[in-house]
């Protein structure tokens, strides 16, 4: 059983202890050698001491927080190194110092690189080098576990790139006929993937499909559920479930995958037959689409139902046929492209997008949509940037 010996240093109260220490001594002599010095430092610190390693095993598994260890290598249960080792298993925060005798310098190197954080031989120890032991091997011990943690958290974040990045939608084509591009940009700090989310297929008769959706809320929980959701999709998509009713059970998915019940998501799915003469467009609480015609650009707000969600069951989401004249494309985003600050009280807005597509509505289809989004932040960079996700789906048939 560990012995509570002192409290040494300053008067009880003046601050804070610097350090919790467990002395694990087999000779009392030994023993009282180091309070004595202890007593006589600038240290105050909680002594407990221990004449086993069996002790120290029992005292530690029960200690919350920090704590120095000064180690014998020793002791009546365990000697050398294998002591450090079991400190280490008992309580892998611990600092050890290790306790040595005067012939065993060496002794001391090799358990330092076996996990100790510093050394004391027993025959030249004084109040200041006990002092600064501790002081550094505690500092040293908080200095590795933080260099740890730091690097088990790049390692976890390197992961969760690598899953994020193999969960980005991958266009499902048939022919070469239709061009497809875009841009995506999560709002959330290092991150990949966001509550935005989009896809296009392409099916064995021709037909491409095309979804861009917005769950709301922006933290992982609303990446994930975004995935599922185009994952969804998709499988509707190549089972043939198409237009209202391919909404209908994505919300019946999305009810039952949502985190809480006050989570919605907005989305427009578009059809474009292989006769290329129009567009089928189906919309639930989505902002409009840009279209880019021979004669310029326009804005476009279909019929369309609420987001899902929101009343789960309840919803009716009309379908509406656009013709579209050969060369015109179909932009589809979502609202964190719109709603930036532009002023103290004033958004971009829809109207504000609408007249920047047109300053660039020259432009080809890949360099329109990089045009758009670089406008779009530019405006909003001197009130705080775009804080909202962003994805943008350029869409049309090729001259193919």
């Amino acid at each position: 059983m560990a012995e509570r010996l002192v409290v040494a240093g300053t008067a009880p109260g003046s601050r804070e202890l610097d350090a919790v220490l467990l002395l694990v001594e087999d000779d009392a002599a030994d023993a009282l050698l180091f309070t004595e010095v202890l007593r006589d430092s600038d240290l105050r610190a909680e002594v407990h001491w221990c004449t086993s390693l069996g002790e120290a095993r029992k005292f530690l598994s029960g200690h919350i927080g920090p704590v120095c260890v000064l180690l014998d290598l020793h002791l009546p249960d365990v000697r050398g190194l294998d002591a450090v080792r079991q400190v280490l298993a008992a309580h892998p925060d611990a600092a050890i110092v290790v306790l040595t005798g005067l012939v065993e310098s060496e002794a001391g190197h090799t358990a330092v690189a076996v996990g100790a954080q510093d050394y004391l031989v027993k025959g030249r120890l004084d109040a200041e080098i006990l002092s600064r032991a501790v002081r550094y091997a505690v500092q040293r011990k908080q200095v590795e576990r933080a260099s740890v943690a730091l690097h088990e958290g790049r390692l976890r974040a390197e992961e969760n790139a690598r899953l994020e990045l193999g969960l980005l939608p991958v266009p499902l084509m048939r022919g070469t006929g239709f061009e497809v591009n875009a841009r995506y940009d999560p709002g959330r700090e290092q991150g990949l993937l966001s509550g935005d989310f989009y896809d296009v297929v392409q099916t064995a008769d021709g037909t491409v499909h095309a979804v861009i959706g917005d769950v709301s809320g922006h933290g992982a929980t609303e990446a994930a559920l975004g995935v599922c959701l185009r994952v969804a999709w998709r499988a509707a998509v190549l089972s043939g479930c198409t237009g209202s009713a391919q909404l209908r059970l994505l919300e019946e998915i999305m009810a039952a995958e949502r985190s809480a019940q006050q989570v919605f998501a907005t989305l427009t799915s578009l059809v474009f037959p292989p006769d290329r003469s129009s567009v089928r467009v189906v919309r639930a609480g989505h902002p409009g689409l840009l279209v880019r015609g021979p004669s310029g650009t326009t804005w476009y707000d279909p019929p369309g139902g609420m987001a899902l969600g929101i009343a789960p069951g309840t919803g009716s989401w009309p379908e509406t046929d656009l013709p579209l004249e050969p060369g015109t494309g179909i932009v589809a985003f979502t609202d964190g492209l719109f709603e930036g600050l532009t002023g103290p009280r004033t958004r971009l807005g829809e109207n504000g997008l609408l007249a920047l597509a047109r300053q660039y509505e020259a432009l080809p289809a890949l360099e329109f949509v990089q045009a758009l989004v670089q406008a779009a932040t530019a405006a909003a960079a001197p009130h705080g940037g775009l804080a909202d996700d962003i994805a943008v789906l350029h869409l049309a048939w090729g001259s193919s």
